[in-house]
């Protein structure tokens, strides 16, 4: 099917700009009418374009609160995505609106409407508003997830934080180093040999480096890019060396434990919001597993899934990966006795949602100080040698 960017006119004669997938033009005008617009211009566009302006988690954020909240009031589902669709937000929203009132008029439930989006609703979404759609209990639901994508922001928002801070200063320290040796140290050099034939040792080997890296600095500079971009390739075409990337990553010093605890706090917010739904567990787990953005975790969960289907205890199938810690384990154990699972995996989101805030926060701290140190210290190695020369035959003339 084609999509076609269109203009229409409603029944009160305001016009509405939106797209839409149809067979053709004729098909476009008749999708239009069942859903009480006519058509006036159109023109064809590719799905990619369509499938990336309904992707921000801003419009899904509007979309979840807007249904939420007329659903509460009693407005039947095709008249509230018809109010949303007409209350001139971001196109891209309106875009998806109109999709699913063509989809809804057609005979689909909304969780299947929503399945037929190319993408722009992830599988935890459709799952959980097929269990409120069959539970009588969509705007509990849709409220669930206006609050869980409102968390999947901060913890986007704090996994930024934690990366970026080093990043620029990585990068601030290469700078640095280039613009000594490549700039400072050759615009010395020929003071300092000019001064002193008989140099020091580290001297000389200051110099000779920046001589070096004066003619070679493109390639040490493209060599890493090169060696980084063809081991992402490989990674990317082998499920295994995927697999180990994704291991090693929660081995890192720092960096490995915090990331666990960001997986391990989606993990249980997303499933402590299916299994709440009433989606049975197996059916979790392999939602679970598409989401979690570890391949290690995600074969972790996979032989979770098998566990319990060979009649295992959700608690020691977990406990068997060796990939959990205990407080997930702990409390895992106390939801299966109790029969609260979902309160219990809400404590550890909660629980690790803090932690990974805490820890950042204290990386940072920490961070600051060992950057202005490693400034100094590359400072003193490079300015030593250069300046000592100088400073020798200075103090050595008499007047």
């Amino acid at each position: 099917m084609a999509v076609y960017r269109y203009r229409a006119m409603d029944l009160q004669g305001a016009i509405v700009r939106g797209t839409l997938e149809a067979v053709n033009p004729l098909d476009l005008e008749m999708r239009l009418r069942r859903i009480s617009l006519d058509l006036i211009t159109f023109r064809a566009q590719s799905q990619r374009r369509l499938r990336k302006v309904v992707r921000g988690r801003a419009d899904l954020i509007n979309f979840c609160f807007h249904m939420e909240q007329l659903l509460r009031a009693g407005v039947p589902l095709v008249d509230a995505l018809r109010d949303l669709r007409d209350s001139g937000g971001e196109r891209g929203l309106r875009d998806l609106t109109a999709n699913l009132i063509e989809n809804i008029e057609g005979g689909a439930r909304l969780s299947d409407a929503m399945e037929q989006q190319g993408g722009a609703f992830d599988a935890v979404f459709v799952n959980l508003v097929r269990a409120g759609e069959e539970s009588g209990e969509l705007p509990e639901v849709l409220h669930q997830l206006t609050t869980n994508l409102r968390w999947q922001d901060e913890m986007l928002a704090q996994t930024r934080k934690l990366l970026l801070y080093p990043l620029a200063s990585g990068i601030a320290v290469i700078g640095m180093v280039l613009f000594l040796f490549i700039y400072l140290v050759p615009r010395l050099a020929e003071v300092i040999r000019t001064l002193s034939h008989d140099l020091p040792a580290g001297t000389q080997l200051l110099l000779d480096l920046s001589d070096f890296m004066v003619i070679w600095w493109p390639l040490l500079l493209s060599v890493p890019v090169l060696l980084v971009s063809v081991a992402a390739f490989l990674i990317q075409r082998n499920s295994l060396l995927r697999q180990r990337r994704d291991r090693l990553l929660l081995q890192l010093p720092v960096f490995g434990p915090v990331l666990q605890k960001i997986i391990l706090a989606r993990f249980s917010t997303y499933f402590a919001l299916m299994y709440g739904a009433g989606i049975p567990i197996l059916d979790c787990i392999r939602v679970a597993e598409r989401i979690v953005g570890n391949l290690a975790v995600q074969h972790a969960l996979e032989q979770v899934g098998r566990a319990i289907g060979d009649g295992q205890g959700l608690t020691a199938a977990f406990r068997s990966t060796g990939m959990f810690p205990p407080l997930v384990l702990r409390m895992l154990s106390i939801g299966e006795t109790t029969g609260g699972l979902d309160r219990s995996l809400q404590n550890v989101s909660y629980f690790y949602n803090r932690d990974v805030r805490e820890t950042i926060d204290s990386v940072q701290e920490l961070i600051q100080p060992v950057i202005l140190l490693v400034f100094g210290l590359i400072l003193a190695a490079v300015l030593i040698p250069v300046f000592g020369p100088i400073y020798d035959t200075v103090s050595n003339v008499r007047f």
